[in-house]
């Protein structure tokens, strides 16, 4: 069995990185309780200081799988007009890793005198430290030269921007990152190793129900692109328990929003199956779980993806929202 896991991880690896230029973002499903992560708009949005973590180990059992964490904080000031934040990422695959840290802006206009209606402008200025290990990667032929002796990495300028509207029950936003993309080269006559970090863009938006004093219920999605991998869909529905528990199911598959060259035309488009939970501990204290089961080949190798995530508030006077719904 594991020598059919590394046949198959290798396998993914030569069909993936014949260039590794629509290299997808760390994948995450508890974007939903922080949206900072795939947009800066939402810096702030929480009106407290908020610190949180997020692990993820995706594909457990696959040799070099996908493993992520994050941390950040943010908060609004000023009034509430104004969110700052901060956010550092690492991210690693295989013999290639990146290390991500950002500040984020986000200037938050109200819309109203109820102070509910915001529609906020995010900016996140950073660096991304992109790497590759050559002594990880195993060669058809010792001594191959276009394999690098150990480890190579650059550190490129990154910036992200993103706009945001929500209210008590509703919100929608539209993010890019890596907007200064920029190619990690390795070797000059040798494209299969030359890592190139690809701007990314994020379409999500949901509405919260309440059904009685003791439940609400929220849908949401997510559409993911970079212009030359499938696009990705993410579709949720959360229930919100005594504002104390949620738990929610998660589909992810890809769509053909628009054509684009290069793709397969036979690959399979289910990608995932899942679900969130999230407990209030405490009113200032989150700590959440998820889970998602491949729905493509990979099933037969992998024994799915895990994540946790822990969010901490500095519990203040002045935050206005019910921090549950979004």
């Amino acid at each position: 069995m594991k020598t059919l896991k590394r046949i198959f991880f290798v396998l993914i690896m030569i069909t993936s990185s014949i260039k590794l230029l629509a290299q997808q973002d760390a994948q995450f499903g508890q974007y939903v309780f922080n949206g900072m992560y795939i947009n800066p708009g939402y810096t702030g949005y929480k009106e407290e200081l908020y610190l949180q973590a997020f692990a993820r180990a995706q594909w457990t059992g696959v040799r070099g799988a996908p493993q992520t964490l994050s941390i950040s904080a943010d908060e609004a000031i000023n009034n509430e007009c104004l969110g700052i934040g901060l956010m550092v990422t690492k991210d690693r695959i295989g013999a290639q890793s990146s290390l991500d840290a950002s500040a984020n802006f986000a200037y938050r206009i109200k819309l109203d005198r109820t102070e509910t209606n915001i529609l906020a402008f995010g900016l996140g200025v950073g660096v991304v430290q992109a790497s590759l290990n050559g002594n990880m990667l195993d060669p058809i032929e010792q001594g191959d030269n276009r394999i690098p002796a150990g480890y190579v990495s650059q550190i490129m300028p990154d910036i992200r921007a993103g706009i945001h509207y929500s209210n008590e029950k509703f919100f929608i936003g539209f993010s890019a990152d890596n907007l200064l993309s920029k190619k990690l080269s390795v070797f000059k006559d040798y494209e299969a190793l030359n890592v190139k970090v690809q701007p990314h863009f994020y379409l999500s938006a949901g509405m919260a129900f309440p059904l009685n004093e003791d439940f609400v219920f929220k849908p949401t999605f997510l559409i993911k692109d970079d212009l030359h991998g499938p696009t990705s869909l993410d579709l949720n529905a959360f229930l919100l328990v005594k504002e104390r528990f949620w738990i929610g199911a998660v589909y992810r598959t890809s769509v053909k929003i628009y054509p684009k060259q290069n793709l397969q035309s036979n690959l399979t488009s289910k990608a995932a199956v899942g679900f969130i939970s999230e407990l209030f501990v405490r009113s200032n204290l989150r700590l959440g779980y998820g889970y998602d089961y491949s729905l493509n080949k990979l099933s037969n190798y992998d024994y799915g993806s895990h994540e946790i995530s822990v969010g901490y508030y500095l519990v203040t006077k002045k935050s206005r929202r019910p921090k549950c719904y979004f």
